[in-house]
C-alpha cells in the first residue's frame, strides 16, 4: 500500500513539473513580445514624430498603427514636463489562467520608450490577449495529458492491489485453517509451515504465516474460551440456565455412546405434569416460575452425585445423567425427588409436580433406543401416583419386555379408575362482571389410584385420549357431576363440564348424553358443556350436531381456549354457542399488551352482536381483572378470582 501512495505522489509531482515548465516557456515568449513591442514603439516615434512637433502628431496616426499591428492595448505620449499629450487605450482582457498568473507576466505591465531628441516619453502596454489564450490552451493541454498519464497507472495499480489483497486474504484464511487443524500442542511451529501444503498456499508469504501462527498460538486459550462461551450460550436454556436438548445429545454421543473407555450409569427423565394446566389457569409467567422451581429441585438432588449432568430437553422434560450409578442406587435418587416434589406440591397447592422415569445405560447404547425405553418408564411412573418414579430394569431391557408396557399399564389404571369411579370433583367459579350477566362454576376432575393417591391430571387425560378411552372418562365425569348436583341440592347454581372433542364427535356418546340429560331434565338446563375451539374445528358437521342436541335438551355450550385457532366468525353463526372463553394467553400481562386488548375488545363487540357472552380465563392479578372489566367482558375466571376448591 505504501508503494501505491508513492506512485500517486510521483504522478502528481510530474504533472506539477510539466505545468511549471509550460509557464516558464510562455513567460519567455512574453518577454520576446515585449522586445518587439519596444522596437515597434521606437519605429512609431521615428515614423510619425520625427521632424514634426507633437502638435502635428494626430491620433489617427497612432490609431492607424494600433489598428494595423494590434500590438498595443495602451499608448500614452507625455512631454518632458510629464504632461499627457496623447492617450489612446483599448480594453484587453486576459484569459482566466493568464489572469491568475498576471503578476508573473511582464507583458501586461506598462513599458516605456523615450525619444530624447523630441523630449517625449511614450508609455505603452502590449496586447497580450493572443499570448494569454495560447498560454491557457497550452496549460489545459498539459494538465489533461499529465492527468491522463497519472490516473491510468493509478486505476491499473488499484485493480492489481484489489486482486492481490483478495488473493492474500484467501491464502491467509487457508493458512489459518491449516494451522488450526494441525496438532495444537506442537512445540515447533516453524516446522508446521515447512510443508508442501503451506508452499502451495504461497511460499513468499510463509514468514507472515509464521508470525500469524505465533500470534494464534499466543491467543489460543482466549480463542478457545470465546468459542466455548459462544457454544454454551447457544446450548443454554433461557429459563433454567441448563443445557438444552442439543447439548444433551452432543454430551451423550461423545462421552457415552462413542466413548473409548467403558462406562455405565443411569439416565433419569423428569416430566413436569402440571405445566399445561398452570399455563392455562395461572398464566405463562407462573408456568415459568414452576419450571424454574422444578429445575432447582432437580439440580439440588442430582448435585449430590459425582459427575452428574442435568439438561432441559423441552418445555416440560428434564434429563439427568448419573455416571457410575447402578439401578439400585438410582432408586434412592427417585425417592428423594418424589419427596421434594411432594413437599413443593403442598406448598404451591398443586395436584402434582413431576414424575420420573429411570433406565440404566452403558457404552455403545444408541440414544434413540434409550429415550424410547425411558419414555416407557415415564409412562409407568405417571400411572402410579402424583410425583411417582419408576425404574426400567436391566432384565426388561435385555428381553425387551418393557416395550409398550407403559401404555398397557396406563390402560389398566384408567380402566380401574372408570370401574371404581375413583374421581374427585373440584369447582372454580367464574365471576360475572355485569349485573345482568349469568356466569357459572366450572367442574374440574381429579383421578385417584387404588391407594387413593392423586394421579397427574394432564397425563391421565392425555393417555386416555391416546388410548381412545376419553369417551368413557367423559361419561364418568358427567355421571358423577349429575349425581353430586342432585345429592347436594345445587339446582339453583349453573355448572360447566368439560367434554373432549372426540366425545362431542361420537354419535354413540351424543345419543347417550341426550338420553342422560332427558332423564334429569331439570338439571340439564343448569349445565354448560365446554369444548375447545380447536376440537370443534376438527369436524364442523359433527360439532354442529352435538351443539344442536345440547340446545335441544335445554343445556348450553361454551367454546373454551378461544383465540388459539383460526376460526372465522361464520363458525359462530353456524354453531351458535352461548359463551366463548378467551384463552389464558390473551389475559397474561393484559394491562401492558395493547394488541391483546384490541383483539379482546373486538371479540366482545362481535360476540355481543350475535348474543354470545365472553369470559376471560387465567386472570391472576388485580390489573388484569381491571382491564377485563374495562373491555366489557362478561366474566372472569382465574386464581385471582377464586382457586379451585373441593365440592
Amino acid at each position: 500500500m505504501a508503494s501505491f501512495k508513492k506512485l500517486v505522489l510521483l504522478q502528481f509531482f510530474s504533472w506539477l513539473m510539466f505545468s511549471l515548465l509550460g509557464v516558464l516557456f510562455f513567460a519567455s515568449s512574453f518577454d520576446s513580445a515585449i522586445s518587439k513591442a519596444q522596437q515597434s514603439a521606437q519605429s512609431m516615434v521615428t515614423q510619425y514624430i520625427h521632424d514634426k512637433t507633437m502638435a502635428e502628431v494626430t491620433p489617427q496616426h497612432i490609431q492607424t498603427a494600433l489598428a494595423d499591428g494590434k500590438v498595443f492595448s495602451t499608448f500614452i505620449v507625455r512631454n518632458f514636463n510629464g504632461e499627457t499629450v496623447l492617450n489612446i487605450s483599448e480594453p484587453s482582457s486576459l484569459p482566466l489562467l493568464a489572469s491568475m498568473i498576471e503578476s508573473s507576466i511582464n507583458a501586461v505591465r506598462p513599458q516605456f520608450a523615450v525619444n530624447k531628441t523630441k523630449d517625449i516619453k511614450i508609455e505603452f502596454v502590449i496586447n497580450a490577449q493572443s499570448q494569454g489564450q495560447l498560454l491557457q490552451q497550452a496549460m489545459l493541454l498539459t494538465f489533461a495529458v499529465t492527468a491522463l498519464l497519472a490516473f491510468i497507472p493509478i486505476f491499473y495499480m488499484r485493480t492489481i492491489y484489489r486482486r492481490l489483497i483478495r488473493n492474500v486474504s484467501t491464502t491467509v484464511a487457508d493458512a489459518v485453517d491449516v494451522y488450526i487443524t494441525r496438532n495444537q500442542n506442537s512445540a515447533n511451529i516453524d516446522s508446521e509451515f515447512d510443508t508442501e501444503e503451506m508452499q502451495s498456499l504461497g511460499a513468499d508469504l510463509t514468514p507472515s504465516f509464521k508470525r500469524l501462527a505465533h500470534f494464534l498460538k499466543s491467543k489460543e486459550h482466549d480463542i478457545k474460551s470465546a468459542a466455548q462461551s459462544i457454544k454454551q450460550e447457544a446450548y443454554k436454556d433461557v429459563i433454567t440456565g441448563l443445557g438444552n436438548r442439543n447439548m444433551f445429545v452432543e454430551h451423550y454421543e461423545h462421552h457415552i455412546e462413542s466413548a473409548t473407555k467403558k462406562t455405565f450409569g443411569s439416565l433419569a427423565m423428569i416430566r413436569c405434569s402440571e405445566l399445561q394446566i398452570i399455563n392455562q389457569t395461572r398464566g405463562y409467567q407462573k408456568g415459568d416460575e414452576y419450571i424454574k422451581s422444578v429445575s432447582d429441585i432437580i439440580k439440588h438432588v442430582s448435585g449430590t452425585y459425582t459427575g452428574s449432568q442435568t439438561f432441559r430437553l423441552n418445555s416440560s422434560d428434564f434429563a439427568v445423567l448419573l455416571p457410575n450409578v447402578p439401578s439400585k442406587e438410582a432408586e434412592h435418587f427417585g425417592e428423594t425427588l418424589q419427596a421434594r416434589f411432594t413437599q413443593f406440591q403442598q406448598n404451591q397447592e398443586l395436584s402434582s409436580v413431576a414424575n420420573t422415569g429411570i433406565v440404566p445405560y452403558e457404552t455403545g447404547k444408541p440414544l434413540g433406543e434409550l429415550l424410547s425405553v425411558v419414555d416407557n418408564a415415564m409412562s409407568m411412573a405417571q400411572s402410579k401416583q402424583a410425583n411417582a418414579w419408576h425404574i426400567q430394569r436391566e432384565s426388561d431391557l435385555v428381553n425387551n419386555v418393557g416395550a409398550g408396557f407403559g401404555n398397557q399399564n396406563w390402560r389398566k389404571v384408567i380402566s380401574e379408575v372408570i370401574s371404581s369411579k375413583r374421581v374427585a370433583l373440584m369447582m372454580q367459579n367464574i365471576m360475572p362482571v355485569g349485573k345482568n350477566t349469568k356466569a357459572y362454576a366450572e367442574i374440574q376432575a381429579r383421578f385417584k389410584t387404588e391407594e387413593n393417591q392423586m394421579l397427574p391430571t394432564a397425563s391421565f387425560l392425555a393417555m386416555a385420549e391416546k388410548l381412545e378411552m376419553a369417551i368413557d372418562i367423559d361419561r364418568l365425569i358427567i355421571d358423577t357431576s349429575l349425581e353430586l348436583i342432585k345429592t347436594r341440592n345445587f339446582t339453583e347454581k349453573y355448572f360447566g363440564i368439560n367434554v373432549t372433542a372426540s366425545s362431542a364427535h361420537s354419535d354413540q356418546f351424543v345419543i347417550w348424553l341426550e338420553r342422560r340429560l332427558l332423564k334429569d331434565a331439570n338439571i340439564a338446563s343448569k349445565l354448560i358443556f365446554e369444548v375447545s375451539e380447536f376440537g370443534l374445528q376438527q369436524n364442523i358437521k359433527a360439532s354442529k350436531r352435538f351443539i344442536d342436541m345440547v340446545h335441544r335438551v335445554g343445556a348450553r355450550i361454551t367454546v373454551e381456549r378461544f383465540g388459539v385457532g383460526l376460526t372465522s366468525f361464520k363458525f359462530f353463526r353456524d354453531l351458535k354457542p352461548d359463551f366463548i372463553k378467551m384463552d389464558a394467553s390473551y389475559t397474561r400481562g393484559l394491562e401492558e399488551d395493547k394488541n391483546n386488548q384490541y383483539f379482546m375488545r373486538l371479540m366482545v363487540d362481535l360476540a355481543h352482536r350475535i348474543g354470545v357472552n365472553v369470559f376471560a380465563e387465567g386472570v391472576e392479578t388485580q390489573e388484569e381483572k381491571h382491564i377485563v372489566e374495562t373491555l366489557c367482558l362478561d366474566g372472569a375466571q382465574g386464581y385471582y378470582i377464586e382457586k379451585p376448591k373441593e365440592i
